[in-house]
């Protein structure tokens, strides 16, 4: 039976296995405190490395929690246009 990993394991297991860059949530709190209240927040980063305990990113920041995020583009097919009059 597999062990479901999420969050910052999920993120430490993924640089284990050779990923280089990945989105992340940050915080210095928690898991929990870096997804929250996503909308309008700047807390993203690209983390590249996991050293001496912290997660750090593209800028060279060090964080505590980096969760795994998908950053993708939006299209006009992923809005509901109402037609104009």
């Amino acid at each position: 039976m597999d062990t479901v990993i999420v969050g910052s394991e999920l993120t430490r297991s993924m640089l284990e296995d050779g990923h280089q860059s990945i989105w992340c949530a940050v915080s210095d709190e928690s898991d929990e405190n870096a997804l929250k209240d996503q909308v309008g927040n700047d807390f993203t980063s690209r983390i590249v490395a996991f050293e001496d305990g912290q997660f750090y990113c593209t800028g060279g920041m060090p964080w505590k929690y980096a969760v795994p995020i998908e950053i993708v583009a939006l299209t006009r097919y992923d809005f509901s246009f109402s037609e104009q009059t």
